[in-house]
């Protein structure tokens, strides 16, 4: 599943190629693309057409797309964005042929390059939401309803580094289930988690209520550290689904340290990397650089 900074990286290309432009038209092709717009697919196109996109913004491994309506006022709802597994924001010429898996369409008044969702197992969506105050940013910022509940991410400004080290340490369980809770910290998914874990020597089975505050800040930098590198490589590609706007993937998978390494020797010390099961998912670790703790929280 894409994270932060593969999730970053196609927020910058829609920056570039999308905002500031009027939705001519919307397209659903595919009802399951937008059942989270319980209002239906109609009222999707509908509230999307005639409108005009602000600056592209982004929470976590959310993406929205704030609306002017042409009344003169502030956007007050947004197109919404979740990849899922395997969704893809692209842009293109308008009479490209169509993808296979092409689930809604977005055309311009301009004429230029439309954008498309592809999703081939349809478990990413996209909905039409109000957008209300966000309670972690200014006054006068605003987030997508549906996702108010969603914690900053650490490359945010929003983001309060006191305020993570103190409910983290505050929490009950294991350091790496903490990392991936998203009313924590959100944008980091099961391959950051472990890349941040790798460069701050600890493990993830480490209970949150035993780290130091000096641990727990380390925990955040590595964090900031790998999403850095990641969104300087494009983000991390394991397979052809994970792509930027223009279709293009990413390169940080040729940098990463720990996971997917099972077996290989650590970059740090030699061990070899160790694999563990992990929430019906794998977690990786250097068994010298990130000894398992006695009590674990896994």
């Amino acid at each position: 599943m894409p994270e932060l900074p593969e999730v970053e990286t196609v927020r910058r290309g829609l920056e570039r190629w999308v905002a500031r432009r009027t939705v001519a038209a919307a397209e659903v092709l595919h009802p399951r693309a937008v059942r989270r717009h319980t209002a239906g697919a109609g009222d999707f196109a509908g509230r999307l057409a005639g409108a005009e996109v602000a600056a592209v913004r982004r929470r976590g491994k959310y993406l929205w797309l704030p609306l002017f309506t042409g009344d003169g006022a502030a956007p007050s709802e947004a197109l919404l964005a979740h990849l899922g597994m395997s969704g893809q924001l692209l842009v293109g010429e308008p009479g490209r042929e169509r993808e296979k898996h092409l689930r809604v369409r977005l055309t311009f008044a301009d004429g230029g390059l439309d954008l498309r969702f592809v999703d081939q197992r349809t478990f990413g969506h996209l909905l039409v939401a109000d957008l209300v105050p966000d309670a972690h940013g200014a006054p006068d910022e605003t987030v997508p309803e549906p996702i108010r509940h969603i914690a900053p991410d650490p490359i945010e400004d929003a983001f309060d580094d006191a305020e993570f080290v103190r409910r983290l340490r505050r929490r009950r369980t294991g350091l790496k289930r903490a990392l991936l809770d998203q009313s924590l910290i959100s944008g980091v998914g099961n391959i950051y988690a472990d890349e941040a874990l790798w460069r701050a020597k600890l493990h993830g089975a480490r209970p949150t209520e035993t780290l130091t505050r000096a641990e727990s800040e380390r925990a955040l930098a590595g964090a900031r550290e790998v999403m850095a590198l990641a969104l300087a490589a494009g983000g991390t590609s394991f397979d052809r689904l994970y792509v930027n706007v223009n279709g293009e993937s990413g390169y940080f998978d040729r940098s990463l340290e720990a996971y997917g390494r099972e077996g290989q020797p650590c970059r740090r010390c030699g061990a070899p990397i160790r694999r563990d099961a992990f929430m019906n998912r794998s977690s990786f670790t250097c068994p010298v650089c990130q000894p398992r703790p006695r009590r674990a929280r896994f």
